[in-house]
């Protein structure tokens, strides 16, 4: 107990030199490094080590994308705090009396506080206290409170580029995907030569518009143009190039990504396997290195990877559709409404009704298609903005859920989204 108490002293002398110094120089410091800056440092760090840790297969995209996002709701609730705890006061001029005060009310406080909140029961070896929980993550609304937070000071540093970033990644955790993709737009514009930014934008807009080609597969080829080995863009590429069926193209890109790779990455697995389904797909016999279970794979995935059927309209919203809505025709996973598609086409209203087939053709992305799930969910939405995010008024319907390869699937467009 003795021990402790010496170090509790010390803590609290510490505390107070900390305290009084700035009070005792009167204000002779002109500048000091502030907290969020220090954030931001730790920050570049630690992305660049996930950034490496990606590039040498130590991470896959997905377990590299969720530990940048909790990187960043880190970086937030830490900025947040600070911006607080570093307020200015507006008075500096403080007398003898009060920094006395401060002398005898600190350790007062400290200890009387500590017998209040603290455990100090826990000072007897004899008597186990409970482990401290150290992981305490943001609710919700605190989230979006901290978002907000890093918005407003945006406004006042409109031309910082990882923040702009930072705030894009968060709308996306926030599912506030086009919010994300102007902050996204707006890092571009600062940093145009960063291929990292540039795919995460490529990406995003991807998912808005339900398909790479067109702006999205510009801004990949931008990537590209300034880092030739960036991972992600390669892979964006080989998926646009598959998307528009030109799956000798996207054999060539997702083969860069193998020869980047070392041989023991975990991600070499999946994009051997995108490989030998786009060589199937292409009429090719799959890789001679290929297992026996992704050759039988890429050989069956035309026959079982797609679903088709007829898209009607419930003629009581005739008199709502135009001739140039766009209709959205997709297949998803069942249970999965928040994530991605596994495959997508686009109608118009003046072609209702009409038959459909969606295949792994149609995939957004490499592995994740119809032949990869045994059941799907067919939907068709009809949206005058032409946006695939579904809006208040947009017209739907959906199928029940379907085993892939079903044929014959009828689904009537009845219901208004909300």
């Amino acid at each position: 107990m003795i021990t402790f108490w010496i170090i509790a002293g010390l803590l609290i002398a510490v505390t107070l030199l900390v305290l009084l110094l700035p009070l005792l120089r009167r204000g002779n410091s002109s500048k000091s490094t502030t907290h969020s800056e220090v954030n931001l440092s730790v920050y570049r760090d630690q992305l660049r080590e996930l950034d490496a840790d990606l590039a040498g297969g130590i991470l896959n995209e997905v377990q590299y994308q969720n530990a940048r996002s909790d990187l960043e709701s880190r970086v937030l609730e830490d900025s947040g705090t600070a911006e607080i705890a570093t307020a200015p006061s507006t008075d500096s001029r403080w007398g003898n009396a009060s920094i006395a005060a401060l002398v005898i009310s600190v350790p007062v406080l400290a200890i009387a506080l500590y017998f209040i909140l603290g455990t100090p029961a826990g000072l007897k070896p004899q008597i186990q206290t409970a482990a401290v929980d150290k992981a305490h993550p943001a609710t919700p609304e605190q989230f979006e409170a901290m978002v907000t937070w890093l918005a407003e000071q945006l406004k006042a540093e409109p031309d910082n580029a990882e923040g702009w970033v930072m705030l894009a990644r968060s709308y996306t955790a926030l599912k506030r995907y086009q919010d994300a993709s102007a902050a996204y737009s707006r890092a571009v514009a600062l940093q145009p030569n960063n291929a990292s930014v540039l795919a995460d934008h490529a990406d995003m807009l991807a998912m808005l518009k339900q398909t790479l080609q067109g702006e999205p597969e510009k801004i990949v080829q931008q990537a590209l143009k300034a880092d030739p080995d960036n991972l992600k863009a390669l892979s964006l590429a080989g998926s646009a190039a598959f998307e528009r069926k030109d799956y000798q193209e996207a054999i060539k890109w997702w083969q860069k990504i193998l020869n980047l790779l070392p041989t023991d990455s975990p991600v070499v697995a999946a994009i051997s396997a995108s490989i030998n389904e786009a060589r199937g797909l292409a009429g090719l016999p799959p890789a001679a290195d290929a297992p026996p279970s992704e050759k039988v794979s890429a050989q069956s995935t035309v026959a079982n990877g797609s679903v088709s059927g007829t898209i009607r309209l419930d003629p009581a919203f005739k008199a709502r559709v135009a001739d140039t809505d766009t209709v959205f025709i997709f297949a998803r996973v069942v249970g999965g409404e928040r994530k991605p598609p596994l495959a997508v086409m686009r109608k118009t209203g003046k072609d209702l009704p009409f038959d459909f087939t969606l295949d792994d053709s149609m995939s957004m992305a490499p592995g994740f298609n119809i032949s990869s799930v045994t059941n799907v969910i067919v939907g068709a939405r009809i949206s005058k903005s032409g946006n695939a995010t579904p809006s208040s008024n947009d017209l739907e319907g959906f199928s029940k859920p379907v085993k892939t390869g079903q044929k014959d699937i009828v689904i009537t467009i009845d219901s208004e989204v909300e």
